[in-house]
């Protein structure tokens, strides 16, 4: 991998209704390692000054804008969201096991065409010794009239342990969706029952495991047309025995943040390796993580994960964000078995040739090159990582070109997806945030425990702009937001966000943009050589002279799921030229839109692999036409 240096930047930040000058300066290359002499906590970038808006506010609390045009209504408690409460040890978080946060995943658990909501959650100690009672996941169902309800008992899926990631796939290929759940503890694997509930067959499938696990993510690897399972691991954590500094192998720095007392870890923990299932096809798995060579020898903290194809050659790829220590990134070598292109690449580490605290991922093609896209969230004083594929396997990290760099640096970031709010064809990015550290509300460091989130608009496939905070908007929402997820909640063709916040109820971000954009969603159902859910397959759509390319992947953003449809912005064009899929098993698609065009865009079809797709509307947008 060629070694880059970044020099001093000069920038100008312009955020909310002023312009702050801050100077965001390239950190010296260290060695990418475990060995954090010279770092403390999690933090991996140097402090940086304080970024306030025109009220004296730190701008990741701040900086919100009167007239600014409204993107995300805030539409939590109307929509029923407000019955959930995120429940995470202590206000104090003063172990590392407190402040990791919890998933969101979307899924469409009964079939009836419109997205539900599954909401993990955390615990306590006097939880998880039983002394009091165990918090609970929540499962809500889709009305279709913008409200929810809790389904959670009949489902049976409350999890009742401390929750941290959540992953969807039919990994039975029935047609149905199931929920693996990765806790503190023994995760769960939720087969649907096909009747609106669930059964746990975690330990009958062998996918137990224990520990810690954090983010999920379902893909075959081997293209025998059954869902694989790959399930990161993060610190070995004792209840009994929580880590305290200076005692042990944990120096007194490593519990420190900007020279205040904070949590220990992760560096100076142990770590917990990661695991490869694969899929028998009998209803078991096989653990075969070290055969694979992803077993993490390393013991690096893993906290997002997701199979990607990411060099186009028809086999499923591995990312990992692993936090303070080297990203993970697996070719795929077609054997059954994974090469460790981490540095190689240039998805390990920075530009300027550090390690970060990567924590979420998201995946998609932002500049329409037809090669798919990395971009991981890291700590505060840290910019957020833009790696643009140049092909071959092969990564730059084009943060600050992009426009991303500068204006993340306050903020502590996590879940995060490509998403085309605006329906203008371009691919833009949404940031989850919320700090670890409850202290830095005491300090005048310019940011905060509670976070507003962050929505970037793609403005040529280079360049990202941030979208104003329009006051009393979603992203207005001051929260401490871990796990996020993204979908057409409402089938409306506009893509909706709900953040599952640290001890708090969980935001439902509606998307009301209004620009006449049109727009089509497409579901895609896998033969019988591919996943019925059709995971791992790749869609290229073309209209009005743009190519576009949208990949179904589970799991990414941070511990959670996103809609398992694929959605097109399409601006100003009214009919589509081509869509060509091409499908896990590896056979490709070109499918006939004459039909499509004829009945007009702007609704949701359903595509199935080799057959002539009758494009017949969902029941949820045939009442629209």
């Amino acid at each position: 991998m060629k070694k880059k240096h970044s020099a001093w930047r000069s920038t100008i930040l312009c955020c909310s209704i002023a312009c702050f000058a801050i100077r965001a300066t390239g950190q010296q290359s260290q060695q990418p390692s475990n060995q954090g002499e010279k770092q403390s906590g999690v933090a991996t970038g140097a402090a940086h000054p304080a970024v306030k808006d025109s009220q004296s506010r730190p701008i990741t609390a701040g900086g919100f804008v009167d007239d600014a045009p409204v993107v995300f209504l805030d539409v939590s408690k109307p929509a029923g969201l407000d019955k959930f409460h995120h429940r995470s040890g202590s206000p104090r978080k003063a172990t590392i096991l407190e402040t990791m946060g919890s998933g969101v995943a979307f899924l469409d658990y009964d079939n009836d065409g419109w997205l539900d909501i599954y909401l993990l959650n955390g615990s306590t100690v006097a939880a998880m010794k039983s002394q009091e009672p165990q918090p609970k996941a929540m499962l809500l169902h889709n009305n279709h009239d913008g409200t929810f309800t809790d389904v959670t008992e009949k489902a049976g899926i409350a999890n009742e342990r401390w929750g941290f990631g959540v992953a969807i796939g039919d990994y039975d290929n029935d047609g149905w969706p199931d929920i693996y759940v990765a806790n503190y503890g023994k995760n769960r694997l939720y087969h649907n029952n096909r009747n609106g509930t669930f059964t746990d067959v975690a330990e009958k499938a062998g996918v137990a495991l224990g520990g810690w696990s954090t983010s999920p993510t379902w893909g075959d690897y081997d293209r025998d047309g059954r869902l694989d399972l790959f399930v990161p691991g993060y610190v070995k954590f004792d209840l009994d025995h929580p880590p305290i500094a200076g005692q042990g192998t944990i120096p007194q720095n490593f519990c420190q943040f900007r020279g205040i007392e904070v949590m220990c870890g992760p560096r100076g923990l142990p770590g917990e390796p990661d695991h490869l299932f694969h899929n028998n096809g009998d209803g078991t798995f096989t653990d075969v993580s070290v055969r694979a060579g992803v077993a993490d020898a390393s013991r690096y903290y893993g906290l997002a994960a997701v199979f990607v194809d990411v060099d186009d050659d028809g086999w499923l790829d591995l990312a990992v964000a692993n936090d303070s220590v080297p990203n993970y990134l697996y070719r795929n070598r077609h054997d059954g078995t994974f090469e460790d292109i981490s540095y190689a690449s240039g998805f390990a580490l920075s530009e300027d040739g550090r390690e970060q605290a990567s924590m979420g991922i998201a995946v998609g093609d932002y500049n329409r090159d037809g090669k798919v896209d990395l971009f991981t969230t890291t700590f505060s004083d840290d910019y957020k990582t833009l790696y643009r594929n140049d092909g071959g396997g092969s990564f730059s990290d084009v943060s600050y070109r992009a426009g991303l760099a500068s204006p993340t640096i306050p903020f502590l970031s996590w879940g995060t997806a490509f998403i085309d709010y605006d329906n203008d064809g371009l691919l833009d990015l949404f940031i989850a945030n919320g700090h670890v550290y409850p202290q830095v509300d005491q300090q005048d460091w310019g940011t905060t425990w509670a976070e507003r989130p962050q929505l970037f608009r793609n403005l040529d496939g280079s360049k990202f702009k941030e979208v104003p905070p329009a006051t009393g908007s979603g992203l207005a929402d001051v929260v401490s937001a871990r796990g996020a997820a993204f979908g057409d909640l409402f089938n409306d063709g506009h893509i909706d966000v709900v953040l599952n916040n640290l001890d708090s109820t969980p935001v439902l971000l509606r998307n009301v943009i209004e620009n006449g954009n049109h727009w089509l969603t497409i579901k895609l159902v896998g033969g019988p050589k591919s996943p019925r859910d059709a995971t791992g397959a790749k869609v290229f759509l073309s209209a009005g002279g743009v190519r576009q390319r949208m990949d179904i992947f589970s799991g990414g953003t941070y511990q959670s799921n996103s809609d398992p449809r694929v959605h097109f912005g399409l601006g100003p064009a009214k009919t589509v030229d081509s869509i060509e899929i091409h499908w896990p098993s590896g056979f490709k698609q070109m499918v006939d839109v004459a039909a499509l065009n004829r009945d007009g865009l702007n609704r949701v079809i359903t595509i199935q692999e080799g057959a002539t797709p009758s494009w017949e509307l969902s029941p949820s947008t045939a009442k629209k036409h």
